[in-house]
């Protein structure tokens, strides 16, 4: 938390800094790469952090529920982006709760918690970055070959992409590929620019929309 400070000071685009990723179940990550960390869209709602000025945007509107959904709504997030990892530092208690244990059994209660040690405040970060992380990550989900779901290999080398042409195929994809499969405000959980990364048979996959990409859409 302390490291993702030092880049929310540098970079008024990242609005939260969070412990969470929603598709953190063992089979979806690289458990061996608890340093990765990314940009996202989609608040994650679950072990965060926000600037002092952003709660005070935010403080006096604040939701009575569902807050996290409120945050997730255009007129809140306008544009900003939270930092996430690949492998999870905070875990959800369960069934108890607002939400109801609502994707609990199917998905939450897998989520694998990081167990290994990673001093952030040692490591340059600046990769997070806009100005230094939109156009490589762009390069690195684009340049990577496309795949369909049933050709891709298991434990590959190099990382494959899977591409989906608007809102009804990223969630019959996502849910073929076993990671969450809704959208809050027209935003896939962990996208950034459209894009989930994840682990699927061993292999990293990026689930990425075609260009031109004209941004996400509620409906």
């Amino acid at each position: 938390m302390a490291a993702g400070e030092r880049l929310m000071a540098k970079d008024k685009s990242i609005w939260c800094v969070s412990a969470w990723n929603d598709n953190g179940k063992e089979a979806a990550i690289d458990a061996n790469k608890p340093e990765l960390l990314y940009r996202t869209d989609f608040f994650p709602g679950l072990g965060w952090m926000l600037k002092r000025d952003t709660w005070a945007e935010l403080g006096p509107k604040w939701p009575k529920e569902y807050w996290d959904d409120w945050m997730r709504n255009p007129k809140q997030r306008r544009g900003r982006v939270c930092l996430r990892p690949e492998v999870s530092r905070t875990y959800t208690f369960g069934l108890v709760g607002v939400s109801q244990g609502q994707y609990w059994r199917q998905y939450l209660q897998f989520i694998l918690l990081n167990k290994k040690a990673v001093k952030f405040g040692e490591m340059n970060l600046d990769y997070l970055l806009k100005e230094n992380y939109d156009a490589k990550f762009d390069q690195e989900v684009y340049a990577s070959p496309e795949a369909v779901i049933s050709s891709i290999p298991v434990s590959g080398q190099h990382s494959v992409r899977v591409s989906y042409t608007n809102n009804v195929d990223f969630k019959m994809k996502a849910k073929q590929m076993r990671i969450m499969d809704d959208l809050r405000a027209g935003v896939p959980r962990m996208a950034y620019q459209g894009i989930v990364p994840f682990m699927y048979n061993g292999q990293r996959v990026f689930l990425a929309p075609t260009k031109p990409w004209n941004g996400y859409v509620e409906k």
